[in-house]
């Protein structure tokens, strides 16, 4: 028999990018009186990776929990970014129904679109909360129309359409039932969650049912799975069997040793859970999301969604340049395979293959953020190696025709410069789909375009549009073949001898082009230092000093103007590299060169 469990409640926070989850989630846990009053807490407490904190963005779905009343809430903060999607399809299997935060001014967005479409497929109910009603430009009322015609194009039931809206500021901690009046505290939206949100039903007295959602990994106790108990009830020293929806072949005998619920940011042993909570399962090896951990009597699998393919894949090699083993701490092949294939453990949506070459392995993603997240952690970890152009993966379909990823592309731009997008991404074999005002001088472009037509535009995307542009994408499906494109129109200036730069040898190579190295630094033959005005690759030799003669003097020099290198991030040096190059990565440097060094057999090869 069915019972509800109705001191608890679980939700998920779904949104677009930056429209203020993780500041919500904040608020929440500050006014149900998880810190102490006098306690200093940091911004976006939920995001506690370092990329998360500098970038301002979520990329592990994070879980927390607050009592109000005398409910426990139990709150999952979720990713906004496309790449991390299969965070978010994930988690909306442990809740009861969602939080939809969208920005007063920016509205419903493709992110916005993509989490609603998952909650209302799994029958979740909604609370939509308008936030950022304090922004200057704020038109609340407009939003709300926009998010039901969001709605009913995703064909929701009349329930779901019937969906309470809460107008809040998460920056000042309040909200309200309507956009006219100011809000003083949060109760509200807690109060509209206890009322609308269901509270977890099972059956107390059938076999345990877990379902695995999410897994996150401690050096201590290796593997976390994090579930909630669907059915009967999970206890410590228990025995169970391990089974999956999708693998039919898995059972296996365990015994939980450790059992976690949430309370605040602390993980809280307990000795045993019941229905509708979220917990957190230690001391299996073996287990993975999607995996359901029964009682041995009658094993039964909850049905779970495949976790959604990669699209785009990068090599991860060993660096071989002739700086190689200077900077890093881990240079080997073997410490480059156990740190892809243990990045494994937590991030579902990754896949790492081996390739004939023991130095060089295939790493797969959901995009280029995706794989430049991971990158960006390994070389703070000390991490040495190179990686290639990122390139899409292809699928064929039962003719044998060529398939390729493509997106949907949601572009903001200033009125001026909305010729000059259109133009570029045709270039790229995009689909103008449609276009309008969205006021404030600004135009909504909406593009279908093949993945690889986005690789390497980003940086010219904000170049074009003077840092204007809000440029948002989402995997639509995978269709024909598009043709090929041009990627760079320019070629790269590449260092002739190895040495260190001199700034007599920069100043007649900066003519030639932008550099991307300034005097003092290390330089070998075959690396990139700057990119060349016209198509072909040129040679400059930026360690040439100057032969003194009886009329000239050394000093003669010190009149020389540099222009000051251009100095390129992760993101962009990933975009630039073409694919005979290779981004080498190193703790302390990034540096791009040629796949082959030696200047005359990169000729030869060419002419293949």
């Amino acid at each position: 028999m069915k019972i509800k469990q109705e001191n608890i409640r679980n939700i998920a926070i779904i949104a677009h990018v930056d429209h203020g989850k993780t500041t919500l989630v904040d608020e929440l846990l500050k006014q149900s009186g998880v810190f102490r009053s006098n306690q200093e807490v940091a911004e976006r407490v939920m995001d506690s990776g370092d990329i998360e904190r500098e970038r301002g963005i979520t990329i592990l779905s994070k879980n927390t929990a607050i009592q109000y009343k005398d409910t426990k809430i139990n709150i999952i903060d979720t990713p906004g970014h496309a790449d991390f999607g299969g965070e978010v399809e994930r988690v909306l299997k442990m809740v009861n129904g969602v939080v939809l935060v969208v920005d007063a001014f920016e509205g419903a967005m493709p992110q916005t679109k993509f989490v609603l479409k998952k909650a209302l497929e799994l029958e979740l109910p909604v609370i939509v909360c308008i936030n950022k009603i304090d922004r200057p430009e704020a038109r609340p009322n407009e939003v709300v129309d926009e998010v039901l015609e969001l709605f009913i194009d995703l064909d929701a039931s009349e329930e779901q359409l019937d969906c309470p809206f809460i107008f809040a500021s998460a920056k000042q901690g309040i909200a309200s039932y309507s956009a006219d009046e100011p809000g003083t505290d949060m109760v509200p939206l807690f109060d509209t969650i206890l009322d609308y949100i269901p509270a977890p039903e099972g059956d107390p007295d059938a076999g345990t049912q877990v379902l695995i959602s999410t897994i996150d990994y401690s050096e201590y106790v290796g593997r976390i799975g994090i579930g909630k108990v669907d059915n009967g009830s999970v206890k410590v020293n228990q025995d169970v069997v391990i089974v999956n929806h999708h693998d039919e072949s898995k059972k296996e005998r365990v015994k939980i040793s450790k059992l976690y619920e949430f309370d605040g940011l602390e993980k809280v042993e307990v000795k045993e859970a019941g229905i509708g909570s979220i917990v957190a399962i230690s001391g299996i090896s073996n287990i993975h999301i999607g995996d359901t951990i029964c009682s041995p009597e009658n094993p039964v699998a909850i049905p779970f969604q495949k976790i959604s393919e990669p699209t785009i894949a990068m090599h991860f090699m060993v660096n071989d340049s002739p700086l190689a083993g200077q900077e890093g701490k881990f240079v080997t092949s073997r410490h480059l395979r156990d740190r892809l294939f243990s990045e494994l453990n937590s991030d579902v949506s990754l896949r790492v293959e081996e390739t004939e070459n023991t130095d060089c392995f295939k790493v797969s993603g959901r995009g280029e953020l995706h794989l430049s997240v991971l990158i960006e952690n390994m070389r703070r970890e000390g991490y040495e190696f190179a990686v290639s152009k990122a390139e899409v993966l292809y699928k064929t379909d039962e003719r044998g025709n060529k398939l390729e990823p493509m997106e949907r592309a949601f572009i903001d731009v200033p009125d001026e410069f909305a010729g000059n997008v259109i133009e570029k991404l045709s270039n790229r074999k995009g689909e103008l789909q449609g276009m309008g005002s969205i006021g404030g001088g600004f135009t909504r472009l909406e593009f279908v375009i093949p993945s690889r037509g986005l690789i390497g535009y980003r940086g010219e995307f904000m170049t074009s549009t003077k840092g204007n542009g809000i440029m948002n994408t989402v995997f639509e499906e995978y269709g024909p073949y598009k043709g090929d494109i041009s990627y760079r129109k320019q070629g790269s200036l590449i260092a002739f001898e190895s040495g260190e730069t001199v700034a007599y040898g920069l100043f007649s190579a900066q003519e030639r082009g932008t550099l991307f190295v300034g005097p003092g630094q290390k330089v070998y033959a075959g690396m990139v230092i700057g990119q060349n005005g016209k198509t072909e690759d040129i040679e400059v030799n930026v360690c040439k000093t100057k032969h003194l003669t009886n009329t000239r003097s050394s000093s003669a020099d010190d009149a020389l103007k540099l222009i000051p290198p251009k100095v390129l991030s992760l993101e962009e040096a990933l975009e630039f590299i073409d694919t005979d190059e290779l981004l080498e990565i190193t703790p302390e440097n990034l540096r791009i060169r040629k796949k082959i060094l030696d200047s005359t057999l990169r000729f030869r090869s060419k002419k293949k």
